[in-house]
């Protein structure tokens, strides 16, 4: 009998966890009955009940899994040590608040049975906020423009994802994965299906300006070179209209300088302009050497704390190690 893994990671998801594993248990009852099934909570260090809440869980149902991690690692590292932490012949992987629909799994299963090794779920539409709809998708669009491997619009992580991938995402070895660039680049059969995000069920969002943003900015420092390369062009393009911006004032003080005084005004603004210019791309390049001193730290995904109904031989793995 095949298995099937389901990846839920959580953060302060107190109201959602107990009625999202009945929502999924419930699927697999009326609609994959041919299927075995493991459900994996991976907890990002919440500061609510959702550990209490999980805990039973896992008592009720061995089926049911989870992780605590031993702090917060982030929302990309701890889905992705997440999935490489499942055991079926394919995970799927979906959000704790009800935005991504229970209905969608036997419609991954179907798409995975038809051949399919990674079935991406697109949210063609959202109930979410519809400025924030609109910077996403004009973000989708610029860094699909700009990156050299295909980026895939409003994909977020959800989806399933056959073992062989999985497989091939512990090969990896890479500290600060991003799991949509990855599975853009890796070049397995893919079909992407489309679904409405719903709104969150239960509790607030814990995306901010800051997590989006630090989410935006690997996926650019990791995919596109543009960055560094609008950086060296404008460099070059400034330096040669500062030399001869420098070689017409040479010229009209050798001619002479008082017929052609301006004042400090083109002084000041150049200075100023110029100094504006550096600071971002300084900034921007900072970005770029941030990422690589990720990856050289090569520190863990994930520090766990402890998880539960795994089997006695990963239970007596170390908790630090990373797969």
């Amino acid at each position: 009998m095949k298995r099937i893994s389901v990846l839920i990671p959580c953060y302060n998801e107190e109201e959602n966890v107990v009625p999202l594993s009945e929502a999924i248990i419930e699927q697999f009852t009326l609609y994959l009955k041919q299927y075995d099934y493991e459900i994996i909570f991976i907890d990002n260090n919440s500061t609510d009940n959702t550990r209490a809440k999980l805990i039973g869980l896992c008592e009720n149902n061995k089926k049911i899994k989870a992780i605590f991690n031993a702090r917060n690692f982030g929302q990309n590292n701890s889905p992705y040590y997440g999935i490489l932490q499942t055991t079926g012949d394919c995970t799927i992987s979906m959000c704790a608040d009800f935005q991504d629909p229970v209905e969608l799994i036997p419609r991954l299963v179907r798409e995975w049975e038809d051949g399919c090794k990674i079935v991406c779920a697109i949210k063609a539409k959202s109930r979410e906020n519809p400025i924030m709809r609109l910077m996403r998708t004009c973000y989708y669009k610029l860094i699909r423009k700009l990156s050299d491997v295909e980026q895939i619009e409003h994909f977020t992580g959800t989806g399933l994802y056959d073992r062989a991938f999985v497989n091939v995402l512990r090969e990896l070895n890479d500290p600060t994965p991003f799991l949509r660039g990855i599975v853009a680049e890796l070049g397995f059969k893919r079909r992407d299906i489309i679904y409405e995000q719903q709104k969150r069920r239960a509790g607030k969002t814990h995306n901010n300006f800051y997590t989006l943003y630090d989410a935006a900015m690997l996926s650019f420092t990791a995919y596109t070179k543009v960055g560094m390369r609008i950086c060296t062009i404008s460099g070059f393009v400034i330096a040669m209209i500062s030399v001869i911006i420098a070689l017409v004032y040479l010229v009209m003080k050798l001619v002479n300088w008082n017929d052609f005084a301006v004042g400090n005004a083109p002084t000041l603004i150049g200075v100023f302009l110029l100094g504006g210019i550096q600071l971002v791309f300084i900034g921007l390049l900072g970005e770029y050497i941030m990422s690589i001193n990720q990856r050289v730290m090569n520190r863990p995904l994930v520090i766990e704390e402890r998880r539960i109904n795994f089997d006695e031989e990963e239970n007596d793995e170390s908790s630090d190690s990373k797969k």
